[in-house]
C-alpha cells in the first residue's frame, strides 16, 4: 500500500512540476497605437536630440533589414551626424521573423559604434549601451542616454501603465 501511495504521490508531483514548466505564453496586450504614435508619445515625454524619420527605402541599407518583414515601422535617426541617438519601433508581420529583426538591429548598433569609435568618445559610449526589447510582435531598439526610461515607456504601451 505504501508503494502505491508513494507512486501516486510521485506521479502527482511530476504532473504538477511539468504543468508549472509548461508554456505560459502570455500575449502582449495590443497597444492600440501605431508605431509612429508610440514614438511621438515617447519623444514628448523624453527629450532627445532632433531626430529625422528614416525613409522606407533606407531601412534595408542602414538597418540590414528587409522592410517586407514589417507590418509597421518608425525609425528615427539624428538629423546631424554628431549624435548616436536612434529610436526604432518595428511591428513584425510574423513572429518567426523576430530573431531576424533583432539580429539586424544588433548589426545596426555595431555599425553605429564603429562609426563613432574614433570620432566622438562620448557618443561611442552611448552607442555601446543600446537596448533591444520585444513585446509580442513589436521590437523596440534605442540608443540614448535615457534608454532605460524609453524602454519603460515602450513596455508601458503593452501593460497599460
Amino acid at each position: 500500500m505504501k508503494k502505491n501511495y508513494a507512486a501516486l504521490l510521485l506521479v502527482f508531483t511530476l504532473v504538477l512540476v511539468l504543468s508549472a514548466c509548461g508554456s505560459k505564453t502570455e500575449k502582449a496586450k495590443d497597444p492600440g497605437l501605431t508605431t509612429t504614435q508610440m514614438a511621438d508619445q515617447m519623444l514628448k515625454k523624453v527629450e532627445q536630440p532632433q531626430l529625422m524619420e528614416v525613409e522606407p527605402d533606407l531601412i534595408k541599407s542602414q538597418f540590414h533589414l528587409d522592410p517586407a518583414l514589417l507590418d509597421q515601422s518608425t525609425i528615427r535617426m539624428p538629423l546631424m551626424n554628431v549624435k548616436t541617438n536612434e529610436i526604432a519601433i518595428l511591428k513584425v508581420k510574423d513572429a518567426k521573423d523576430l530573431a531576424t529583426v533583432q539580429a539586424s538591429l544588433k548589426q545596426r548598433a555595431t555599425d553605429v559604434q564603429k562609426q563613432f569609435e574614433h570620432y566622438l568618445p562620448d557618443q561611442y559610449e552611448n552607442a555601446k549601451n543600446y537596448k533591444i526589447v520585444t513585446e509580442g510582435n513589436y521590437v523596440f531598439y534605442v540608443i540614448s542616454d535615457k534608454a532605460d526610461t524609453l524602454v519603460g515607456i515602450f513596455q508601458g504601451f503593452f501593460t497599460g501603465k
